[in-house]
């Protein structure tokens, strides 16, 4: 997070560490078997470029205040609360103690509750990855015992936990020596596919052109490796913000013209096969690539 005098430098892969505190803590049950847990989280955002809101006039950073809808009275932090709305400008306190008297077997235990094929979670339904380790020595054999068993099986795990004081399915599979737990939405939380693509008409397609695309894929096919990717949004953001710092005026970029629209999408296929083939390859290989299926030459 950059803030005023601080050094300017692309985001860069953080050296992790585990927390020094675990995000939750508490037990992992299946059947009678149990263990205590803790969990971390394992994705984080504070790496990324961000900006403070300020004062155009005094350049001065702005500091955010709570006030009563009804008197326009500033609220200070002791007297903010909870409430539940309950009719027109009317709230129910809800005191946090009370929230925590919810005894609610999730708020301490990730009780296990069935085993699923991976396969069969929907990925729309993922949500926030968590890393999920054994908190002492006496409760590792049971813990390896349970993370052993999913392994071998290849099913995962699922449960229920609350965090932030909502109850959340939960999802567990092996990952190294341990376990990743992520949550999952619930069904009411995604929404259904069907009226974003029910306008778009089926389309028949000449073999060829498939073939065509099937072609490019193949060329450009690789492995997923994250480093790869670089975002270049931020880096751009932090060499202009390099030049003003320095006084030197922002550099302008040339506008990045839009793809052209494909007036004839085979054409255009074909011309995307040549240009990823190497040049030694281009030439008669090309020709045979483009060649509309059906219509090859008895042997």
């Amino acid at each position: 997070m950059l803030t005023g005098g601080s050094a300017l430098a692309p985001a860069q892969p953080p050296a992790w560490s585990p927390p020094q505190r675990p995000f939750w803590k508490g037990y992992l049950k299946l059947s009678l078997v149990s263990c205590p847990i803790a969990l971390f989280p394992a994705s984080s955002s504070s790496e990324r470029l961000s900006f403070r809101q300020i004062n155009k006039k005094t350049g001065h950073r702005l500091k955010q205040q709570l006030v009563d809808s009804v008197t326009g009275e500033v609220v200070e932090s002791p007297d903010k609360a909870r409430g539940y709305q309950i009719g027109k400008d009317e709230y129910m306190p809800v005191e946090d103690e009370e929230l925590d008297s919810l005894a609610l077997e999730s708020t301490h235990t990730i009780d296990i509750e069935k085993f699923v094929p991976r396969s069969e979670i929907d990925e729309r339904y993922l949500d926030s990855p968590y890393y999920l380790t054994p908190e002492d020595h006496v409760g590792q054999d049971a813990f390896a015992v349970i993370r052993e068993a999913m392994k071998r099986k290849n099913m995962v795990g699922l449960g229920k936990v609350v965090i932030s004081r909502r109850e959340r399915i939960v999802m567990l599979e092996p990952l190294d020596n341990g376990l990743m737990a992520t949550t999952l939405r619930y069904a009411y939380e995604v929404r259904d596919a069907k009226p974003y693509f029910e306008d778009i008409p089926p389309v028949k397609l000449p073999g060829e052109m498939i073939e065509l695309a099937e072609h490019i894929l193949e060329t450009k096919a690789g492995h997923f490796d994250p480093s790869e990717f670089e975002d270049r949004y931020e880096t751009a953001v932090v060499e202009m913000l390099k030049q003003k710092q320095a006084g030197m005026p922002p550099r302008k970029e040339a506008a990045v013209p839009p793809p052209s629209t494909v007036v004839n999408l085979m054409d255009a296929l074909r011309r995307s096969v040549q240009a990823d083939r190497p040049a030694a390859k281009k030439g008669k290989a090309t020709e045979k690539v483009g060649r509309p299926s059906g219509k090859r030459k008895a042997g």
